[in-house]
């Protein structure tokens, strides 16, 4: 065999599955039929039959029980003297059916050999667990009080050539259950489980925000400059211009383009692209959610986003008050999600978390604080400005302590070079900007402006952005010119906000880290 072939091309299972589909075809059975129509899903037959007024097996066998045609994966198969039962499963569903020796049959099969192999035999013999089948019959509930189909008609649909998962253990190795996603939802039906309220939770915010006159918007995935947020842009070409591209690092500077062409309320929900760390809660590629609103400010988006949350809430369970894990800990906490939540200027958490009165505090002194907390090297220390500097103390010495859902309000401009100062007097002349962080479980999970629509100034923070990429900020935003032109034709006064979606979903799925919520999260190749 060729080095460059699959490993599994040589293993018994394979070999032996291989063998039994040859013997199918030679018996006139087609493994891979073209189409095969239910009746019925697993989940819609249980649900239509709930009781055991339906009838027994002598009753299913002389058709006077409901008849119906599932199909689903083969998963669990024991022999019994005249009859077989089996588990198939479709989705996360699973139900019983009895194979018997002389009423099910397959469509098309003649028995053939001598003495002849009849249907039941065949199935025993030649189908495996994992190989999908579809059974037509009736229903019934066995002794034992089990919703049972009794396989008349039973056609295999697509002959598997290597095996589930261990039928006892299961799929339990995290790293390969994020590698073979498929056998993960196959092996563990819970999962499945999560992922469909994933795709629950998606449709819920859309509702929501077209509810509130929202427009579903789509902008470019490729870009020409990146911007919209401090992070390190995945880098690319296009060919046929000769141009550096880059993947998109946020959705906003398109979307308020759209808002100054006269879309008054826009969101997009997408994928972005951040050339940064993998942990818990980061992954390269991740799905944000980006929402503008012409006449809003932060108050109004503050309002707006605790309240799609509370919705959320009470939409899966009832209640504002859900169950989670704590990061880090092997302990539940109770959340509570319901409207208004804790607001405090990051300033204001400093005193409250952390003892810190900021403004009684020189630069040297917060310096020598981060480079106590061992978490920033003294090196890159020393390059903060003063509103950098309470924004990593923030970071270091509150972020933990926000458990329950906090908006941290009020941050210094150097932390945005796209949102509003403050309209209170005092707190502009301090360059703090109309900005909050919704954090929750002592992560992020929304940023938020009053967006800035003057074009000078916006010109001159881009310039501060600037300035600390030349000095080797890797993350700091390039000017855009074209946005520059954009809002010197006129942006309405605008708030905006972003929520990482992934996140939203470990939340009310339960999730400890952001790669159960992904489908396909990315893993580093095998063997590195």
């Amino acid at each position: 065999m060729s080095s460059s072939q699959p490993e599994y091309l040589s293993h018994e299972e394979y070999i032996n599955r291989s063998r039994k589909l040859e013997e199918l075809r030679s018996l006139g059975i087609e493994p891979y039929p073209n189409e095969y129509r239910p009746t019925h899903t697993i989940e819609e037959v249980r649900k239509s039959y709930p009781d055991a007024s339906i009838g027994h097996s002598e009753d299913a066998a002389a058709g006077k029980t409901p008849q119906v045609k599932i199909a689903g994966r083969l998963v669990l198969f024991r022999a019994m003297g005249k009859n077989a039962f089996a588990q198939i499963q479709d989705g996360h569903t699973r139900i019983q059916v009895m194979f018997n020796q002389e009423a099910t049959q397959i469509p098309g099969y003649h028995p053939q050999g001598d003495p002849p192999v009849n249907a039941f035999k065949l199935i025993e013999k030649k189908f495996d667990l994992g190989d999908i089948i579809g059974v037509e019959g009736n229903v019934f509930y066995t002794n034992k009080g089990e919703l049972t189909v009794f396989g008349k008609n039973v056609s295999l649909l697509c002959k598997t050539l290597l095996p589930l998962a261990d039928k006892h253990s299961g799929l339990i190795d995290k790293e390969l259950r994020y590698r073979k996603r498929w056998l993960d939802m196959i092996s563990n039906p819970e999962v499945h489980r999560q992922f469909r309220m994933r795709s629950e939770i998606l449709s819920l915010i859309r509702k929501h925000m077209e509810a509130n006159r929202f427009l579903e918007v789509e902008t470019p995935v490729i870009q020409s400059i990146y911007g919209g947020a401090e992070a390190k842009p995945f880098i690319t070409k296009l060919n046929a211009l000769d141009q550096q591209m880059f993947l998109r690092i946020s959705l906003e500077i398109p979307l308020k383009k759209l808002i100054i062409g006269g879309m008054e309320r826009v969101f997009e929900m997408g994928k972005v692209f951040r050339n940064e760390g993998i942990d818990r809660s980061h992954n390269p590629e991740f799905t944000l959610l980006e929402a503008y609103a012409a006449y809003w400010d932060y108050n109004d988006i503050m309002r707006y986003v605790e309240t799609l949350y509370e919705k959320i809430a009470l939409h899966l369970f009832n209640s504002t008050k859900i169950e989670v894990p704590m990061p880090g800990k092997e302990e539940l906490v109770t959340l509570d999600l319901k409207t208004p939540w804790i607001r405090m200027s990051m300033k204001e958490s400093l005193r409250h978390y952390a003892h810190l009165d900021v403004d009684n505090m020189n630069e040297e002194a917060m310096r020598r604080l981060l480079i106590d907390s061992g978490h920033i090297a003294p090196k890159e220390v020393q390059g903060l400005s003063r509103g950098l500097l309470i924004a990593a103390l923030f970071e270091i010495y509150v972020e933990e302590h926000l458990v329950q859902p906090h908006h941290i309000i009020d941050h210094p401009i150097e932390t945005t070079p796209l949102c509003k100062l403050h309209r209170d007097p005092a707190l502009r002349k301090e360059r703090i900007v109309e900005r909050f962080e919704t954090f929750i479980l002592c992560s992020e999970a929304c940023n938020a402006y009053t967006e800035l629509n003057d074009p000078l100034l916006q010109r001159s923070l881009f310039e501060e952005q600037e300035n600390r990429r030349e000095k080797g900020d890797e993350e700091a935003a390039p000017t855009d010119e074209e946005f520059l032109e954009a809002i010197c034709q006129g942006m309405p006064p605008t708030g905006g906000f972003g929520i990482g979606i992934d996140r939203l979903v470990m939340l009310f799925t339960q999730a400890l880290s952001i790669r159960d919520v992904l489908f396909f999260p990315w893993m580093k190749p095998q063997g590195d």
